[in-house]
């Protein structure tokens, strides 16, 4: 299935110490917008390069095997995205490209990761959640919003009744509402994608109590993991 492509793991090299020092390419022809990320991305690993880009064909050549991070700040059509990750791909192997955008269709998010797309981030993410996606990524990750994930389920074939009719799909994810006023502010936690220490911090508590909490949660609403009862919460979101 097409969709599986974005919970694989990319195969190129993963980078060393990411946390330290990560170069990180902007090509980003607004320079209003090219400020503002520089800013973001001040004082943390994401070391932006002096140089500013127009366009992918002014990238240097990087021919070592020490992975970059590129920053696509463009509003393209899915096919021009998929033509430059694609270039991209070829001039700096091992480089990790990262979309900065929103209003992609599912499908389209599909094909990009096929055509090298290493993440995702919707512009109007919060900076401590887009640190961790890019984290993700320079471990050898793909990352894409919840949203996302969950309109590639929905489009999924549901499975028929013995009748030959298709199944209906459930109002509300099965556990949703036995969960405390504190497991649904953990839940929604997850569905932007924070972490257990980060969690912690938000709601002011100990980390060891947000691990009770999240393995409560998984039990009551019968998830294999923190990742599919992040899909559950975002479905259960969409329907309210």
């Amino acid at each position: 299935m097409d969709q599986e492509i974005i919970h694989e793991a990319q195969i190129r090299p993963l980078a060393h110490a990411p946390l330290d020092h990560v170069t990180t390419f902007l090509i980003c022809r607004n320079a209003l917008l090219r400020t503002g990320i520089s800013h973001i991305l001040a004082d943390t690993p994401f070391v932006v390069a002096a140089e500013t880009f127009d366009n992918r064909s002014a990238l240097p050549a990087i021919a070592n095997e020490t992975p970059v991070l590129v920053l696509l700040c463009e509003s393209l059509s899915a096919h021009v995205y998929e033509d430059t990750l694609k270039k991209l791909n070829a001039q700096c192997p091992f480089a990790r490209v990262v979309v900065l955008a929103d209003h992609l269709e599912p499908q389209a998010v599909v094909r990009l990761c096929a055509a090298g797309l290493d993440g995702l981030c919707p512009t109007a993410m919060p900076k401590a959640a887009l640190l961790k996606a890019l984290e993700l990524v320079m471990l050898g990750e793909t990352f894409i919003p919840g949203s996302v994930s969950l309109e590639l389920l929905k489009q999924e074939p549901r499975p028929q009744l013995g009748d030959g009719r298709v199944a209906p799909v459930p109002d509300t994810p099965e556990g949703m509402g036995k969960l405390s006023k504190r497991e649904v502010q953990i839940l929604h936690c997850l569905t932007q994608g924070a972490s257990n220490k980060l969690i912690a911090r938000e709601l002011g508590v100990a980390e060891a109590t947000v691990k009770v909490h999240l393995k409560r949660i998984l039990r009551k609403l019968k998830a294999a993991n923190r990742t599919q009862a992040a899909i559950l919460g975002q479905r259960a979101s969409y329907v309210c």
